[in-house]
């Protein structure tokens, strides 16, 4: 049995396992309304449906591309409501009391990347790619990723993410920590599911406290990160020449022509 959260999020159940499927084709982009579902649906599942674990996985060949700043959208570059709206949201998926495990395909870019951070776990296939291109855009990391990638990888391996835009493949990430395991494509969605399915097997009080005391106050630590420093520096940045300019550069494919203002 399936139920649907908005347009584009479903969840399904496999004994104790809650498997979250989210579909923005054509590459999962972000926005305001699809947080807001996917928090209802992870949220939802371990009291209506007794879930003890959850896979979170997305369809097509891009796991999340993030925020579509192309020229054609002006959801991000004019204002603050949408962008503060959009946080408010994805900060709520830090309170999400069941373990994740993601699933991971293909691309998972910027907000797609902080997506993928907010699980426990992240199993990939070799076509995975893991990338925190901000800088390219001449814009400040969001979705708290100054505090969980250091966190995860450490702040080396993550500082090279964050200046260079570098795009990392699996197996990179598999040695660096970013990912717990590399799968073949095929074998992608059963693997996530296993190892969710090992999770829940175990007792589930002792499953949520031993997680509580590992994540410790990452919600809180993330919320003060983006609040106190990412947002006020994306508002900052977002009013430059430069910034405008590497979201051309972007959709165009091409290097940006930075003058530093």
């Amino acid at each position: 049995m399936r139920s649907a959260f908005g347009d584009h999020v479903e969840v399904a159940m496999d004994g104790y396992v809650a498997v979250v499927t989210f579909n923005r084709p054509p590459h999962n982009f972000v926005s305001v309304g699809f947080m807001h579902d996917l928090f209802d649906a992870m949220d939802s599942v371990g009291a209506e449906n007794k879930a003890r674990a959850i896979v979170l996985q997305s369809e097509g060949k891009t796991f999340s591309a993030g925020a579509d700043f192309s020229p054609s959208t002006h959801e991000w570059t004019s204002g603050t409501d949408e962008l503060r709206a959009f946080y408010d949201q994805a900060l709520l998926l830090f309170s999400v009391k069941l373990p994740i495990v993601a699933a991971i395909q293909g691309a998972a870019v910027g907000a797609g990347l902080g997506l993928a951070l907010v699980s426990d776990f992240r199993v990939a296939a070799p076509e995975a790619r893991f990338v925190a291109n901000f800088i390219k855009l001449n814009f400040h990391p969001g979705f708290g990723l100054t505090h969980t990638l250091p966190r995860l990888i450490g702040q080396q391996r993550a500082s090279l993410m964050f200046l260079t835009g570098r795009r990392i493949k699996a197996e990179e990430g598999l040695a660096w920590g970013l990912v717990d395991e590399v799968v073949p494509a095929h074998e992608l969605r059963p693997a996530a599911l296993r190892l969710a399915a090992e999770i829940a097997a175990n007792g589930p009080l002792a499953v949520a406290a031993t997680r509580n005391t590992l994540r410790g106050k990452l919600g809180a630590e993330v919320r003060a990160q983006l609040d106190d420093i990412e947002y006020p520096e994306q508002i900052r940045l977002r009013e430059t020449e430069d910034f405008q300019e590497g979201v051309r550069s972007v959709a165009e494919r091409r290097p940006g022509n930075f003058v530093g203002r």
